[in-house]
């Protein structure tokens, strides 16, 4: 027994050495992936809560801001403005992963691009007066602030309808926008009537021609920019059949259009259709010289 524990304490005590080496080695190793984290987060990019004071009613407004990696104020980048839809607020096309959110944000860090997502008047925006005289301040800062190239405009859902409604109506501040199953027609539309009539100031029997305005499908001449829309063919929550019409009108005009649409699918864009309308309208768009 005496001879056993011997050599027992005798292999512990040759073991402790190598044993510190290990565990100093090992140490030695998460402080260096510690430090290199610790870096990586320093110099990623982080979102920044944005208020802001609105001309038309004079409340606090927000949006977030996220800065494209190695952002260089003397340089000149394009911005991606990302409208939530029903129910959310700014932070849905910052934080959420589902895949219309994460293919935004991804397109707009590929290309180094300003990314906004701003509340416009959330949750239930619709792009009523109020949201659009914000998202119209919100541009004119952003190009006083950094030096603004090109202005590009998508969203999901309410903000898929948001985004055709801001571009029909200001298509001198948008240099391309990507619809992800929105609505092209206000006056047809049935769902979420109550949010609606509030964002535009009454029901649309007692102000037809301010649903009208808001539209897209009515005013297709104004798309002069390049547009994408994503649909589901089994959507029922913002049915396709507007936005296809548009799509189709835009084709006769000559516009830069690119349409996709899932037979199979609800209410919902993958990531990759996604993707794919984002970078069609950026592709397409005017050279930045060329758009002034």
């Amino acid at each position: 027994m005496f001879r056993t524990r011997l050599r027992l304490a005798i292999t512990f005590f040759e073991e402790v050495p190598r044993a510190e080496i290990v565990v100093a080695t090992f140490l030695k190793l998460i402080l260096a992936f510690m430090a290199i984290t610790a870096v990586s987060l320093a110099d990623s990019p982080q979102p920044e809560d944005v208020a802001f004071q609105a001309e038309c009613d004079q409340t606090e407004q927000r949006f977030v801001q996220l800065m494209p990696a190695d952002f260089q104020p003397a340089q000149t980048h394009d911005v991606l403005i990302a409208l939530h839809g029903h129910g959310s607020d700014r932070w849905q096309f910052v934080r959420d992963t589902r895949d219309e959110c994460r293919a935004a944000r991804d397109v707009a860090a590929k290309h180094r691009m300003i990314y906004v997502s701003p509340d416009y008047r959330a949750k239930t925006s619709w792009m009523g007066p109020k949201a659009e005289a914000d998202l119209v301040q919100i541009i004119r800062n952003l190009k006083k602030r950094h030096r603004v190239g090109r202005v590009f405009v998508t969203g999901g859902s309410m903000g898929g309808t948001a985004a055709l409604t801001f571009a029909a109506l200001h298509p001198d501040l948008v240099a391309g926008v990507a619809s992800m199953n929105g609505t092209a027609n206000l006056l047809e539309y049935a769902n979420f009537q109550d949010a609606i009539s509030t964002s535009f100031g009454g029901v649309k029997s007692a102000i037809p021609d301010e649903y009208k305005k808001r539209s897209a499908e009515y005013w297709p001449e104004r798309f002069t920019m390049p547009v994408g829309i994503t649909i589901g063919g089994q959507d029922t929550l913002v049915p396709p059949h507007s936005v296809e019409r548009l799509a189709g009108v835009l084709k006769q005009l000559n516009r830069q259009v690119l349409l996709i649409r899932r037979d199979s699918t609800g209410h919902q864009t993958s990531y990759e259709d996604g993707v794919a309308i984002l970078e069609f309208v950026i592709q397409k768009a005017k050279p930045l010289d060329a758009a002034k």
